[in-house]
């Protein structure tokens, strides 16, 4: 059992402001509730909770907050990488998030000029800028594909956002509109990529839809591409001035103006005692501490919750950035890599087959071009990781720097100090990442659909006051805080 070693206490205050829209308030200030895990989900729960003037306590077993939301030195001093999150598409889009006034408690947004790049041998490559026109110009003869494809919904993605960041059971607000994406969104990614000639279109497609880590001759994986693109388009992809720990803290400064607790060095061996206890947590962690007071009906599906692919992360100190062939990608805050669509197809299949590819897909990202301040004179942050196997024990280190090279030859002589990650030392680091799955579960059909598993309120653990809000709730992975959100929704509204 580990002891506390740091605790963070948040001064209260007297006045509460109003809920934000779409929230709701409980006025009985006695009403407790506790938090485990400080990840975004963990955070903006919290902070919903507070807001409704439900006295909160966030408990961290880590040192530090911020879950996925952790950045620091990893390589040398004073080089700031971030620990997993890197780029934050849904975290701008998050109603959430947007209601909370963040700025005023210090974070900032910042975009790069290119939002995505996605390198084809020989120097060719598909580009994705915020500015949807600028995209589909670029894509020359696939453009006018990937227009008809993407804007409908870029032009009411608000709309989109409201109803995708909700459990799937629900009265829909614009029915036609979630019908329009649902019917796309449900096709394999390999059905969406005919429409496309080019490798270029082709390419940035596949590699938008393998943030799904699954392959993507699978139903949903479109929808994967669908929503990046469209988040891409009508919010960018921008990163958090200073890191991503910026995010964790603004939302422990809003939680602080409300009154909450974080403790932090505090790991739960046993269900707290509270009216409102929230897991930030894998279904496994609700089950080892509140499975005996379960109905089965609650229990089952949670047992029966299978993890997907592992990702093997490595942050690079490059002296002078990666000479990309591609002059797109040297501007890109995120660049994608795996070549073809055929390409990417083959080794994402390989991955969840528990193969690892020689070329695995390797996403990077390349923050301290929107944030300078990161970097260290000409010596520059780079994060990446590849998708590996569930539970991978082997060494991806050569293969990820050689699918850099394939794109960016002399990347290897830039190369001045690096930090491995692999699935073990991830899932030491965040107990959510069990076996390296970095997306609170496999994003099959059935579990991207109904996480974790289907009822109107996904988030109840059938037991009154347990709840579930971390990344295996809906919308799934990604620092938007809506699993969180609405699982304290879910709360209020039971009191």
């Amino acid at each position: 059992m580990r002891h506390v070693a740091c605790v963070t206490t948040v001064a209260a205050v007297s006045r509460i402001d109003p809920a934000p829209p779409g929230f709701g308030r409980y006025s009985d200030g006695m009403t407790s509730a506790i938090v485990i895990g400080s990840g975004p989900n963990g955070l903006s729960g919290a902070v919903a909770l507070a807001q409704a003037g439900v006295d909160v306590t966030v408990l961290e077993a880590a040192n530090e907050i911020g879950g996925g939301t952790r950045s620091g030195e990893l390589t040398i001093p004073g080089l700031l990488h971030d620990k997993c999150s890197a780029t934050h598409p849904t975290a701008i889009a998050s109603p959430f998030l947007r209601s909370l006034d963040l700025d005023r408690h210090g974070l900032q947004w910042l975009w790069p000029e290119v939002d995505a790049a996605h390198p084809i041998d020989g120097g060719r490559a598909g580009v994705m800028f915020q500015g949807l026109g600028r995209t589909v110009q670029g894509l020359g003869v696939d453009g006018a594909a990937w227009h008809k494809l993407y804007e409908p919904f870029v032009s009411r993605m608000d709309e989109v956002i409201a109803e995708l960041f909700r459990p799937i059971v629900h009265v829909p607000g614009h029915p036609l509109l979630l019908a329009g994406f649902g019917s796309r969104a449900l096709q394999p990614a390999s059905w969406i990529a005919r429409r496309w000639d080019t490798d270029e279109a082709r390419g940035l497609f596949a590699g938008l839809a393998a943030h799904a880590i699954y392959p993507l001759n699978r139903p949903t994986t479109g929808g994967l591409g669908l929503m990046f693109g469209a988040t891409g388009h009508a919010y960018g992809w921008p990163v958090a001035k200073g890191g991503s720990a910026s995010i964790a803290k603004a939302l422990a400064s809003k939680l602080a103006e409300h009154g909450g607790k974080i403790e932090t060095g505090h790991e739960v061996t046993e269900l707290p005692h509270a009216d409102i206890v929230m897991f930030d947590t894998s279904p496994a962690t609700a089950l080892r501490l509140a499975g005996h007071r379960l109905p089965g009906r609650v229990a089952r599906p949670l047992r029966r919750w299978k993890q997907g692919p592992a990702v093997f992360k490595i942050d690079f100190a490059v002296e002078g950035g990666i000479p990309w062939d591609n002059e797109w990608a040297r501007k890109a805050g995120t660049v994608h890599l795996g070549g073809t669509f055929e390409q990417i197809q083959a080794a994402e299949s390989e991955v969840h087959a528990g193969r690892m590819p020689e070329r695995p897909f390797v996403l990077l990202c390349q923050q301290y071009l929107a944030d300078p301040g990161r970097s260290v004179g000409n010596v520059h942050p780079i994060w990446s990781y590849a998708h590996v196997p569930h539970g991978y024990t082997g060494d991806a280190t050569e293969a990820i720097i050689k699918q850099i090279e394939r794109f960016a030859p002399g990347f290897r002589d830039r190369i001045v100090a690096k930090s491995v990650s692999t699935p073990a030392q991830l899932e030491a680091h965040n107990a959510n990442y069990i076996g390296g799955d970095i997306a609170g579960g496999a994003n099959d059909a059935w579990q991207v659909v109904m996480r974790p598993r289907f009822s109107a309120n996904p988030y109840s653990l059938g037991v009154k006051g347990l709840y579930l809000c971390s990344a295996s709730t809906p919308p799934g992975a990604g620092v938007h805080g809506m699993g969180g959100a609405n699982a304290a929704a879910a709360a209020l509204k039971a009191l």
